[in-house]
């Protein structure tokens, strides 16, 4: 069976008029189904500029992406979004909430978008909710919710739609120690309980020692460590 995401001699630059910035240089790395997965490196290493690579956001420069043997970039741009909203979750260190909806109408949006009908996708937006403690929320706007429920919302978000892969950038980043810590009690229960695949951002070793897989990046280039 191929390796959930194989990434091959994967390079990315960024250009300002002339001059180029290579971030990324040549990097092979391969994500198993149902792992855990911390990407770790320091400040400017490249970290969110490869998860973006990897989760079809933003393509290589160079390189070759495969989600279960198959080329994730060589998919139209309306084929990749559809393959992105039923296959991959996404959880970021802002919470990335739209502000004049609620929290119940913000988890429905990923299920909206696959057209799902409105009263089944906030039946199962509410169950979300309602698992992450929040069924007194729904109703609630992002403005009149915590840090820590604001991103709790967004992990609902990235979960309905049961995606086989969830990709969080910082998602404790923006909370204090104990919000944090309960977020990331929160997605490690997740994951045993979905078997989905996680990969992780992070810059905090109590966070990054958590996951018994850790890629890091160095100089735009990679190695493991177990």
């Amino acid at each position: 069976m191929p390796s959930l995401i194989c990434a091959r001699k994967i390079c990315k630059s960024y250009w300002i008029e002339d001059t180029e910035t290579p971030v990324l240089k040549g990097v092979d790395l391969d994500i198993e189904a149902r792992s855990l997965t911390a990407i770790v490196g320091s400040s400017g290493a490249g970290k969110s500029t490869l998860l973006h690579v990897l989760s079809s956001l933003d393509p290589p420069s160079e390189g070759d992406v495969l989600f279960e043997g198959q080329p994730l970039y060589g998919r139209s741009d309306e084929n990749l979004s559809r393959f992105r909203n039923r296959t991959m979750g996404f959880v970021f260190q802002f919470h990335h909430l739209l502000l004049e909806f609620t929290a119940r109408e913000n988890v429905m949006m990923p299920l909206l978008m696959r057209s799902e009908s409105k009263s089944r996708a906030s039946e199962k937006a509410e169950g979300w909710l309602v698992r992450l403690g929040l069924g007194d929320r729904s109703e609630h706007r992002p403005a009149e919710l915590s840090g820590g429920e604001q991103q709790r919302v967004a992990v609902a978000r990235a979960l309905v739609g049961e995606p086989r892969i969830v990709f969080a950038d910082e998602p404790t980043g923006n909370l204090d120690e104990e919000n944090g810590k309960k977020l990331m009690d929160l997605l490690l229960d997740l994951h045993r309980e979905r078997e989905m695949a996680l990969v992780m951002v992070t810059h905090n070793p109590a966070v990054a020692a958590r996951f018994p897989e850790k890629i890091r990046l160095e100089g735009g280039r990679v190695g493991t460590e177990k």
